[in-house]
């Protein structure tokens, strides 16, 4: 049976239904000649009914039907279908949220530096083991921009390095990071998103993120790029690609190398099978393997009966540019702690 005569179908159950009673009491009707007339009535009435249920009407509750269909992560992520809008200017997670208290770095960095700054005074003081922070939120500004469906979204995050343990220090902030940004979502519709093996390409990006550290010489470090990025999901796995395009404003420049290290290119992968999730990121700068970075995260519910409550998070990371501040020093880490929120 398909689709349509399903549809048809439930059109003509609540008419079935509410003829029920009428035909009962024609079937209670002792003369002949008056059933027969009963049935013959209530025939009529049923028919009359049915010719109000067009086609046009049918193949709209066809498409109601298809509408309401389950979205995808990423269709609900990104608001990318008609059913997934939850109007402007609504406040959502963007990046992981966290604090890991627990974040033990193998080449701290005493004494950042950069081409055009003199080293810094060395902490000598700092411990290898701190705690991280990230806090990341983002909303809609503008809805159906320019193309169908399309959406621009402002998003902030702050990453924090905190010597947390370093209570001989007053346990100050090593380093934090501050990104705002913009980002232009287009949502590719599913006929032209079909790829092969069963992969779908859900949607296309670009954006202006400013990154900074806010703090003066000769520890300052930012940069400004524009951004390029596509959304691919298969299932329960997800993936972004995305590259950067670094622009060099006139001015003395905190950190000319600083793409070199951290990377022009960035691939996301996710696979969220239900309980647990997983997330792999890697950037490079295109040229060699061994500048760019490799980050590992792991989250799972402290409580088996609230999966969308608090999760355990396990974070790994190496390579350059944990932080701006250390955007040039190569180093492992490992974080332990907990998701701060998601919504």
């Amino acid at each position: 049976m398909n689709k349509k005569m399903v549809v048809l179908a439930l059109a003509f159950l609540p008419r079935l239904v509410m003829s029920a009673e009428p035909l009962a009491g024609c079937a209670a009707e002792a003369d002949d000649r008056l059933r027969l007339a009963c049935y013959d009535n209530a025939y009529k009435r049923l028919k009359a009914g049915s010719e109000t249920v067009s086609d046009a009407q049918v193949d709209a509750q066809v498409a109601t039907s298809d509408s309401q269909r389950e979205s995808s992560v990423m269709s609900k992520t990104w608001e990318l279908g008609p059913t997934d809008k939850r109007n402007t200017f609504v406040v959502r997670t963007y990046l992981p949220n966290f604090l890991l208290p627990l974040h033990y770095t193998s080449n701290i960095n005493r004494t950042p530096h950069s081409p055009t700054q003199q080293a810094g005074a060395a902490n000598s003081g700092y411990r290898s083991i701190e705690a991280k922070l990230q806090i990341s939120l983002r909303a809609k500004v503008v809805e159906d921009l320019l193309l169908p469906g399309a959406d621009l979204w402002a998003a902030y995050t702050q990453r924090s390095l905190w010597q947390l343990w370093d209570a001989g220090d007053s346990s100050p902030f090593r380093s934090t990071d501050y990104q705002p940004e913009m980002i232009y979502v287009v949502p590719v519709p599913e006929k032209f998103g079909r790829l092969p093996l069963g992969w779908n390409l859900r949607m296309l990006q670009l954006g202006f993120a400013h990154q900074s550290n806010g703090q003066s010489d000769p520890l300052s470090r930012s940069w400004n790029r524009v951004t390029m990025g596509a959304g691919f999901e298969h299932g329960d796995f997800t993936l972004q690609i995305r590259g950067n395009q670094r622009i060099r404003l006139q001015g003395k420049d905190d950190n000319p190398d600083l793409a070199d290290y951290i990377g022009r290119g960035e691939v996301n992968m996710a696979w969220l099978p239900g309980t647990s999730t997983l997330g792999l990121t890697w950037r490079t700068n295109m040229k060699s393997a061994s500048r760019g970075s490799l980050q590992l995260d792991w989250t799972y519910p402290v409580f088996a009966n609230q999966p969308t409550g608090l999760r355990w998070y396990a974070q790994l990371f190496h390579g350059y540019g944990e932080t701006l501040l250390d955007y040039n020093q190569r180093q492992t880490s490992l974080g332990l702690g907990l998701t701060l929120f998601q919504f």
